[in-house]
């Protein structure tokens, strides 16, 4: 049972805040569910070996002497007194899955944290610190990300993936003792700093909160290989991230602080599938501190009442971790608290087993339409910046698809799938990520127009002006949105990718626990690693692309016409002639963002799509503005 201080740590009546609730004490039943739970994981590699473990503590000491080395030379050219350049110090912090014990096998990265004194500035960072890790041997794919919302340096050492974010301190000296937990160290910090600091104060604080760190860890574990097999992993996507996974099994851990991993995973379906969003979820109760930083604080803060799945992070300042959970990303998500409920609760009655809940979503056979966003450039690099910065936006296309009248649901699939053969023959490095659509039921057999043009328009331009901004717009550069139907998804997919399947191989996926390790992209978190390149590289059928234009588009009876027309086309299309193109797209930077030799304009398409009657797609192009030698196929003009 939790100790007296723990007790104490749970407060009465606050935002939901409640004491720990009474369960009976584990029994032989409780350990045998625990025992499966833990063998139904083993497969998917979320338990990390002694040797990878050694060889990332290893790496980690390594790194923590480059930086002490470097602040102290850094002192001595800047003249600094000998009795304070032989201290000056400095350390690196760990947070994230590593830091939480939850790290899993075949995950190379680490999140870190670099601590200087206060005569070393962020520029220092970035130029002298950033020469000096180029010039080891062990350092490969050095780069650096000024521009985050948290700037970051990247890179592999000794073949260990580590993002390195900066903090400096308003003290002369960085000791190896340093609590970070004491609030006092943000006094006199820029926004930047605390941020950086953020990551390992509420990864400590969320390790101090929890009853029992071992039970805590494997439930995290079991969450998490759910939450990525489920498809809603994912913090850049609107789903929650790893952290905000943590803070809801760690609350899950408080109510329940004698219960074993398997009946906390399915008491956090329980509480989860029927938690009053937005009421927030907290770990403790909101504090005050003399340093009056901006906190969450609904009352306060106009913002934050529009927040719809909050939850708070434990350490001062409070933040909401899911402020880009949208309404779409939060109904898919208690849909699967629910189905998680119901599973696990057949499980503890024996009638099912822990590897149910673990099967893979089956995200193309779940709805009717879909639209598909594709991302390409000339080269690796310049496809490696441009699908960063793509990916940390799609979030901004769901919130413009869901406010449209007749959506109900936008739904992302976190993952990136490249494009086939024929797709980088002509557009060079493709990316592709797939948005299923549900459109409200029809209340009547009138027709209904449902426009998509503008929220697809605003998108697209967003990122585009973004990547002009951060100077990162070059040639070839395109997003391109199509729309499709489920049984179109094929010219896009190979078959072993769309094929129902209620089980995954085991030896697909835990080769090198591909499709699970979600890494961050130049611009934020996301699944970019190699993985989905050997999960989805097989070609799918590139001989058919081109018919994509003559497919069926025939609708259900019960589905609404939908019309997406492009203002300002001079393209005619007249309903009566039922035809129609599958496809709704733009392709190039708007009005405002220049390209250094990229002059085109924006090739546009029209999508007419005619309930109870069966349409055959034809091209449509504006005549004046279309290129010669053009050539169409799902993804490219």
């Amino acid at each position: 049972s939790p100790s007296t201080s723990r007790q104490q740590n749970q407060p009465q009546g606050h935002y939901g805040l409640t004491s720990p609730i009474s369960l009976a004490p584990p029994n032989d039943k409780d350990h045998i569910h625990t025992q499966k739970l833990i063998e139904a994981m083993k497969p998917f590699g979320v338990f990390e070996d002694q040797e990878e473990l050694y060889q990332r503590t290893t790496v980690l000491g390594k790194l923590n002497n480059l930086v002490k080395e470097w602040i102290s030379e850094l002192a001595e050219s800047k003249n600094l007194p000998p009795s304070i350049t032989e201290h000056v110090g400095g350390k690196i912090f760990t947070f994230g899955s590593y830091r939480l014990g939850v790290h899993t096998k075949g995950s190379s990265d680490i999140d870190a944290l670099c601590v200087a004194p206060s005569h070393v500035e962020r520029s220092d960072f970035f130029q002298s610190f950033f020469e000096k890790l180029k010039n080891q041997e062990e350092v490969k794919n050095l780069r650096a990300i000024e521009d985050a919302y948290v700037p970051v340096i990247k890179f592999e050492f000794d073949g260990i993936e580590i993002d390195l974010v900066f903090a400096k301190l308003s003290l002369p000296t960085v000791s190896d003792d340093l609590d970070l937990r004491d609030d006092s160290c943000l006094k006199s910090l820029d926004i930047r700093c605390i941020r950086s600091l953020n990551g390992s104060r509420v990864t400590d604080e969320i390790l101090r909160l929890v009853p029992n760190l071992e039970n805590f860890r494997l439930t995290l574990r079991a969450v998490k290989l759910w939450a990525k097999r489920r498809g809603v992993y994912s913090n850049i996507m609107g789903f929650l991230g790893g952290v905000s996974w943590a803070m809801l099994v760690a609350r899950i851990c408080q109510l329940y602080p004698n219960a074993l991993a398997s009946t906390l995973v399915n008491k956090f379906f329980l509480i989860f599938s029927k938690w009053d969003w937005p009421k927030p979820v907290l770990l403790k109760r909101l504090e005050e501190s003399f340093l009056n930083l901006p906190v969450w604080d609904p009352r306060v803060n106009p913002s934050d009442r529009y927040h719809v799945m909050p939850i708070i992070t434990p350490a001062y300042p409070q933040q909401n971790s899911t402020y880009n959970v949208s309404v779409s990303t939060r109904a898919v998500m208690v849909e699967e608290f629910q189905r998680g409920l119901e599973v696990t609760d057949e499980i503890l009655k024996g009638k099912s087993d822990w590897s149910k809940l673990f099967e893979p979503l089956n995200f193309f056979q779940k709805y009717k339409h879909y639209i598909v966003l594709t991302a390409s450039a000339f080269t690796e690099e310049h496809h490696l910046n441009w699908i960063g910065l793509v990916e940390s936006k799609i979030r901004v296309l769901v919130g413009n698809l869901e406010r449209n009248e007749f959506i109900t649901i936008a739904h992302v699939q976190p993952q990136s799938f490249p494009g086939n053969e024929d797709l980088y023959k002509q557009s060079g490095y493709v990316s592709m990520w797939f948005l299923g659509l549900v459109f409200k039921k029809a209340e009547s057999a009138v027709k209904t127009n449902v426009d998509l043009t503008h929220g697809i328009q605003s998108f697209t331009d967003t990122v585009y002006r973004q990547a002009s901004a951060l100077n990162i717009l070059k040639e070839g550069m395109k997003i391109e949105a199509t729309y499709v139907k489920r049984k179109q998804l094929h010219y896009f997919l190979p078959a072993e990718t769309l094929q129902k399947r209620k089980k995954q191989r085991v030896s697909d996926i835990s080769q090198n626990n591909s499709g699970l390790q979600c890494k961050r992209s130049s611009l934020g978190e996301s699944c970019l690693d190699g993985s989905k390149d050997r999960d989805s590289r097989t070609p799918s059928n590139s001989s058919s692309l081109n018919k994509i234009s003559k497919l069926d588009i025939s609708t259900a009876e019960t589905e609404r016409l939908i019309l997406i027309s492009w203002p300002n086309s001079k393209s005619q299309v007249s309903p009566t002639e039922m035809e129609a193109t599958v496809a709704l797209r733009t392709s190039g930077p708007p009005i405002g963002c220049t390209i250094p030799g990229y002059n085109t304009v924006c090739q546009l398409r029209t999508c007419f799509v005619q309930g109870q009657h069966k349409l055959s797609g034809t091209l449509i192009t504006d005549p004046k503005s279309a290129s010669p030698k053009q050539h169409y196929s799902p993804t490219s003009k």
